[in-house]
């Protein structure tokens, strides 16, 4: 019998490098989770966010080598085949363009520094990313996860006690033409352009507020002595498709945040979790009983000790990541899945149909 609640990957620490921080993804949109307690990072993706633009890749003149470069082949001359199609018949350019980082959710709580009750996990039946822990006897929680149905990233900060929430929240991004803009009804949004290319792109931030306070400046969102928010994140580019850049980001974000504006948090925890279940529990596993030990404690243990479910976790969460990453109207699966930090990612965390693409969707 299978116990979905078994499936989950858990911590007693926070993330430290980006490749330890926990995925969560609705196709188009992802996001990492550190799970910092004091200055938190949540980094995250839009699928259509790339180097390069709309271009033709052939090499003018080209036709002009395939006959030399056919008769070197029949000649058993392969290298100097290879190195004349190199040079005058590959496509221009000859490598592939990079998927991008969008940007980053900064998260800072200016007195949550003696922790304790540490905990941070990734349930993947609910594909929320969840941490909590206590400072001065009260605990604190934030809850991550990203919507199909609402084409946004939801995180839901609380506490067990009203009015313990202050921190302050920021938008920022790896790309250098950023201009931040404070909107009405407490948003914030943050647009940017790709370095020596077209492409550009808009994140949205819409803060919602349970009692406290809330203010909107230059550098974020300041909320104070509140009992719970609730953030929704979106983000949209310029990408219309392969052939035009002409759709409007900041249209896009608008269109986003009005379909959400009348759902609670409960509406959208709650689409969320019957569309992502309704694909994750198309296929029940069971081998074993889950060990309770963090996942770091359960790999240590695997050469000494048998641990049938850590197996059975392992194909779930290979599951879980194409799911996040590969949804009707998204782009496919690259390299990555959806998920990168850098502008210049390794491979390019571009699509490679030799091979990679295939085994993401084995």
């Amino acid at each position: 019998m299978t116990n979905w609640d078994d499936f989950k990957l858990w911590y007693q620490h926070p993330a430290e490098q980006w490749v330890e921080a926990l995925p969560v993804g609705c196709g188009r949109l992802g996001a990492m989770v550190f799970g910092n307690v004091q200055n938190d990072r949540i980094q995250f993706n839009e699928d259509t966010l790339w180097t390069g633009g709309p271009h033709e890749y052939h090499r003018k003149g080209a036709v002009k080598h395939l006959a030399k470069i056919r008769q070197l082949i029949f000649d058993g001359k392969q290298e100097q085949a290879e190195q004349l199609a190199f040079k005058h018949f590959m496509g221009n350019p000859k490598r592939q363009k990079a998927y991008q980082p969008c940007g980053d959710l900064l998260l800072y709580f200016p007195e949550h520094e003696n922790v304790t009750h540490y905990h941070r996990e990734l349930n993947l039946d609910t594909g929320i990313a969840t941490t909590t822990y206590q400072v001065d006897n009260v605990t604190y929680t934030r809850e991550v996860f990203a919507s199909y149905p609402a084409q946004a990233i939801v995180i839901r900060l609380s506490a067990n006690q009203p009015g313990q929430l202050t921190f302050n929240a920021s938008l920022d991004s790896p790309h250098a033409r950023l201009k931040y803009e404070v909107l009405e009804d407490a948003q914030i949004a943050l647009t940017g352009k790709v370095a020596r290319n077209p492409m550009a792109f808009e994140a949205r931030l819409l803060t919602r507020v349970e009692n406290g306070y809330i203010a909107a400046a230059d550098d974020g969102i300041y909320i104070q002595e509140a009992d719970a928010v609730t953030l929704i994140l979106t983000a949209a580019t310029n990408f219309k498709d392969f052939r035009k850049l002409t759709s409007d980001p900041t249209k896009r974000c608008n269109q986003t945040i009005r379909a959400l504006q009348n759902k609670t948090f409960n509406d959208l925890l709650e689409e969320h979790l019957q569309d992502h279940q309704s694909l994750f529990r198309r296929i029940a596993i069971h081998l074993g009983d889950a060990i309770n030990e963090p996942i770091g404690q359960r790999l240590a243990n695997l050469p000494n000790r048998e641990d049938p479910h850590l197996l059975a976790l392992y194909f779930q969460y290979g599951r879980y990541l194409l799911i996040a990453s590969s949804r009707e109207g998204s782009q496919p699966a690259n390299l990555q899945g959806i998920w990168n930090d850098q502008i210049e990612p390794p491979w390019d965390s571009k699509w490679t149909v030799n091979i990679n693409t295939e085994m993401n969707y084995w």
